[in-house]
C-alpha cells in the first residue's frame, strides 16, 4: 500500500502536466483531491462533452445564500486534470477538504458570537469579520468575494513563503521563481519530492499565529486518507496545495485528529456547476489564489514547446484585427529579442515577461498603451466556460437560460452591445426580459440612451458574471420564472416602501418589464401615498418620471391611462400649493426648486394635456406676479410665461424693467436674471429691449455691488452654450453708446401742463434762476 502526496500550485499548467504524467505512470486505485466533499456527487459531469472549462463548483447553504463559495477550475488546473483522468479511467476520485457543511456552520457560530459580545448593534456590524474574507482554501472564492491564500494565515513571514525562497534564489517575486523551477521545468524527475522538501523546511519555522480552521482542514484531509487506507486501496494519490504536503506526509496520531474534529457543527449544503471566466480567475479580480495570466497559461498548456513564435503570431493577429500594421518580420525580430533576453537572464526559455518586453520594443514601438490590449485580450483573455443544460439547477435559472437561448442572448465574458427596436417583436421580448432581470438585481445588462428621435429604441451592454449564479438562486425564492419572481419581488418592495419617490422609481423600472399585477399594485400605492402627502416638493420630484412612464403606453402597447389620471390629480395639487411654497425660500432651497420647475415644465410639455398645461400656466402667472416670490424662481416663471407667449412685447419689457430697477436690491435683481435666463440666452440676442435693460442695469452698479453680483452673473452666463456666450460677448463689445432705456407708459396725463410746473420744481431744487 502506497500513499503519494503531490504538492501543486493551483491553476499551474506545469503542475497540471506533472500530475497527469504521474497518474498515467502510477495508475492509482483512488485519487483524493483538495476540494469540498459536498461536491462529490457532481464529479460525474467532469467528463461530459458539454462541460468546458473554465467552470466552477458553486457550493451554497440553501437556507442562507450569503453562505456560498466558488471552486474555479481551468483546463490547466492540476485538480481538474486529476479528476478528469480518474473519471476517464474509471478510478475512484473524491474531494478531501473540510466539508463546506462544517465551514458554513462554523462561520455562522462565529458571527453570532461576535454579535452577542458587541455593545451596540453598529459596533457589532463593524467587528464581524466578513465571511467573504475568510480563507477556506487556496483556491476557493467565498461569497462572490475572493479569499486570500490560506498560506498567508499560518506562517510567520510578512509575505508568502514562496517569496522567501524566491529572494534566496535571486528572484524578485515568488511567481517568477515558482514558474522557473516548477512550471517551466523540462526534467520533472523528483519534482514532487522537491516540493515536499521545500515546504517541510518552511513549516518547521515556528508560526506566529496558529489558525484553527487550517488545523481542522488538514485533520480532515488526513481522515480521508486513513479512510481510503481502511478501504484497502493499494495506490492512493493525493493532490493538494504545496503548503499542506508536510502536514499529510507526517501524520499525527489518529486519536488527536478525531479529538480535533469531534462535535463540529453542520448545515445542509447544495452544489452545482456554473460557467467561470478567465478574468475572474486572475489576480486582477481580487482572487487570492488567482494567477496573473490565465490566457498565457492556457497557451503554454496547449503548446508547451512553443519558443514564443506561436505567441507572437497571436499578438500579430490581434494587432491586425485592430487595423494595426504588423509584418512577419516584426514577429521574427520579437521572438529573437525575447530569446536573447532569456539568455541574458540565464533562463532556459523566454517567459511572458521577456515576450512582453520584446513586443513592447518591436511591435508596439515603445507605446505601452498597446500592451494593455494584449493584457486584456490574450494574457488574461475573456474566455467563459460552458455547463451542460442537464446539470442540477434551480427552476429560475432554467427559465433564464431558456429565454437566453430563445432570444439569442448568449452569456459572454466580454461586453456585447445590442440596439433594440421595440417595434420588432423579438427585440421587444429581449427588452422585457432584460428589464425583469434588472428588477431582480441581476445586472447582466446596462441600458444607455440610444441615438435618434423617439422612444422605440434601447441600447444595451451585456456582460455575464459568474456570481450571477448565486443571485439567481437567491431570487429563486420569489418564483420559478423570471416573470413570476420579478412580479412578486416588486410587490414586496412596494409594500415596504414608505416614500412616494421610491415607489415611483419602482413603477418606472417595472412598466417596461410588462408585469401587470405589479404595476397595478404600484399605482395603487402611489395613489395612496400622494393623497396622504402634503409635501409639494416631493410631488414635483415624482411627476417627471411618471410622465416618462406614461409615454410607454404608445411604445409598449400598455395601458397608461391610470398613470395619466394620477399625474392629473397630483399636478392639480401642485398648482394649488406651489405659489405659497415659493415664498420665503432660502437661496439653496430656491436653486433646488428651480431645477424642479425646469423638470416639471418639461414634463408638462411632453404630456401635452390641455387641462394640465392651462393649470400650470395660471400657476406661473401667480408666482411671477407675487413680489415675495424667491427672485430666481420669479425670474424663471416669467421666462416660462414668455416661452408660452403669455408675456411679450411692452408687457415683458415692463416686467423686466421693474425687476431690474434701481429700487431692487442688486443681489435680488441678479437672482431674477439668473432665473429668467435659465436654459438659454438666445432671448437677449433677439430682443434688444431686454438686452438694453440688462446692459443699463449693469452699468449703473457701483463697484461694491458689482463685486457682489458678479458670481451670480458668471454662473448665469456659464450655463449658456459656447456660441451663445460668443455672440453675447460680441454684442456687448459693439454696444458702447447705449444709454438708459426710456420706458414709455401711457398714463393719460397732460404734458403741456406738466411743463409749466418745471420752473417751480427747479427753483425748489436750487437749480433754477
Amino acid at each position: 500500500m502506497a500513499v503519494h502526496i503531490l504538492g501543486i500550485r493551483h491553476h499551474g499548467p506545469g503542475s497540471a502536466r506533472n500530475v497527469r504524467a504521474f497518474l498515467e505512470a502510477t495508475k492509482p486505485d483512488v485519487v483524493l483531491v483538495e476540494g469540498p466533499p459536498d461536491a462529490d456527487g457532481i464529479l460525474q459531469w467532469v467528463t461530459h462533452e458539454e462541460l468546458k472549462p473554465p467552470v466552477a463548483i458553486l457550493a451554497y447553504q440553501a437556507d442562507d445564500l450569503e453562505q456560498s463559495v466558488f471552486y474555479p477550475f481551468a483546463e490547466f488546473s492540476p485538480e481538474w486534470q486529476a479528476i478528469k483522468y480518474a473519471r476517464e479511467n474509471n478510478i475512484h476520485v473524491r474531494f478531501m477538504d473540510l466539508p463546506m457543511a462544517h465551514h458554513f456552520a462554523i462561520e455562522k457560530e462565529a458571527r453570532e458570537k461576535a454579535k452577542a459580545e458587541a455593545d451596540v448593534d453598529v459596533e457589532a456590524d463593524e467587528n464581524i469579520e466578513p465571511s467573504g474574507e475568510i480563507a477556506i482554501n487556496n483556491y476557493a472564492i467565498r461569497n462572490s468575494v475572493e479569499a486570500d491564500e490560506d498560506i498567508t494565515i499560518t506562517i510567520p513571514f510578512k509575505k508568502d513563503p514562496i517569496a522567501e525562497l524566491a529572494a534566496a534564489g535571486g528572484f524578485s517575486d515568488g511567481e517568477k521563481w515558482w514558474e522557473h523551477h516548477f512550471e517551466n521545468r523540462v526534467n520533472n524527475e523528483g519534482i514532487f519530492e522537491a516540493v515536499t522538501e521545500a515546504m517541510t523546511v518552511l513549516r518547521e519555522i515556528p508560526p506566529t499565529k496558529t489558525d484553527h480552521r487550517e488545523a481542522l482542514r488538514e485533520a480532515w484531509m488526513r481522515k480521508i486518507i486513513r479512510q481510503a487506507e481502511k478501504e484497502m486501496f493499494r495506490d492512493i494519490v493525493v493532490i493538494c496545495g504545496a503548503w499542506h504536503v508536510p502536514a499529510l506526509v507526517n501524520m499525527p496520531k489518529q486519536k488527536d485528529d478525531n479529538e480535533l474534529l469531534k462535535g463540529l457543527p453542520k448545515v445542509k449544503v447544495e452544489c452545482t456547476w456554473i460557467p467561470w471566466t478567465y478574468s475572474r480567475l486572475s489576480f486582477f479580480s481580487g482572487y487570492g489564489a488567482g494567477i496573473q495570466s490565465p490566457g498565457w497559461y492556457e497557451h503554454i498548456w496547449n503548446h508547451p514547446n512553443d519558443d514564443g513564435t506561436r505567441w507572437m503570431a497571436k499578438v500579430a493577429q490581434l494587432f491586425r484585427s485592430k487595423q494595426m500594421d504588423t509584418s512577419v518580420a516584426h514577429v521574427i525580430e520579437a521572438v529573437r529579442l525575447a530569446e536573447s533576453l532569456a539568455s541574458l537572464r540565464h533562463l532556459s526559455k523566454a517567459g511572458l515577461e521577456e515576450l512582453n518586453e520584446a513586443t513592447l520594443g518591436v511591435l508596439c514601438m515603445g507605446e505601452t498603451i498597446m500592451l494593455q490590449l494584449i493584457q486584456d485580450e490574450l494574457i488574461v483573455s475573456n474566455k467563459i466556460g460552458e455547463v451542460p443544460a442537464e446539470t442540477p439547477k434551480p427552476p429560475l435559472q432554467l427559465d433564464i437560460e431558456k429565454y437566453q437561448k430563445k432570444l439569442r442572448l448568449p452569456s459572454t465574458a466580454d461586453w456585447k452591445d445590442y440596439t433594440l427596436d421595440l417595434r420588432k417583436e423579438n427585440d421587444l421580448e429581449r427588452s422585457i426580459f432584460l428589464h425583469r432581470l434588472l428588477l431582480l438585481g441581476i445586472k447582466w445588462g446596462y441600458k444607455t440612451e440610444a441615438g435618434g428621435k423617439g422612444t422605440f429604441k434601447e441600447l444595451w451592454r451585456l456582460q455575464w458574471q459568474p456570481n450571477f449564479a448565486i443571485e439567481i438562486i437567491e431570487k429563486g425564492n420569489w418564483g420559478n420564472t423570471a416573470e413570476e419572481a420579478a412580479s412578486k419581488y416588486v410587490v414586496s418592495k412596494a409594500s415596504e416602501a414608505a416614500s412616494l419617490q421610491v415607489v415611483c422609481e419602482l413603477l418606472t423600472a417595472t412598466l417596461p418589464a410588462e408585469l401587470p399585477a405589479a404595476v397595478e399594485v404600484l399605482i395603487q400605492q402611489i395613489n395612496n401615498l400622494s393623497a396622504a402627502s402634503g409635501d409639494v416638493i416631493q410631488l414635483m420630484e415624482v411627476i417627471p418620471p411618471l410622465v416618462n412612464v406614461s409615454r410607454y403606453g404608445n411604445v409598449r402597447k400598455t395601458d397608461a391611462e391610470m398613470v395619466t389620471g394620477i399625474i392629473t390629480s397630483m399636478t392639480t395639487r401642485i398648482c394649488i400649493s406651489l405659489p405659497a411654497a415659493c415664498v420665503g425660500v432660502a437661496d439653496d432651497a430656491a436653486q433646488h426648486l428651480l431645477e424642479l420647475f425646469y423638470n416639471l415644465n418639461d414634463a408638462v410639455n411632453v404630456l401635452q394635456q390641455p387641462e394640465i398645461t392651462s393649470q400650470w400656466q395660471q400657476t406661473l402667472q401667480l408666482i411671477s406676479a407675487n413680489t415675495n416670490t424667491a427672485p430666481v424662481v420669479a425670474g424663471y416663471a416669467t421666462r416660462l410665461l414668455s416661452d408660452y407667449k403669455l408675456l411679450a412685447g411692452d408687457e415683458l419689457v415692463k416686467t423686466f424693467y421693474y425687476a431690474m430697477s434701481a429700487a431692487a436690491a442688486p443681489m435680488s435683481a441678479a437672482a431674477w436674471v439668473e432665473g429668467f435666463l435659465k436654459g438659454s440666452g438666445t432671448l437677449l440676442l433677439i430682443d434688444n429691449d431686454l438686452w438694453a435693460v440688462i446692459n443699463d442695469w449693469v452699468r449703473q452698479l457701483d463697484e461694491d455691488n458689482f463685486t457682489q453680483v458678479l458670481p451670480l452673473l458668471r454662473r448665469t452666463f456659464a450655463n449658456f452654450t459656447s456660441p451663445e456666450r460668443r455672440k453675447l460677448g460680441e454684442k456687448a463689445k459693439q454696444d458702447t453708446t447705449a444709454g438708459p432705456v426710456t420706458l414709455q407708459i401711457e398714463t393719460g396725463f397732460d404734458a403741456e401742463r406738466a411743463k409749466k410746473g418745471l420752473p417751480v420744481v427747479m427753483q425748489l431744487l436750487g437749480i433754477g434762476p
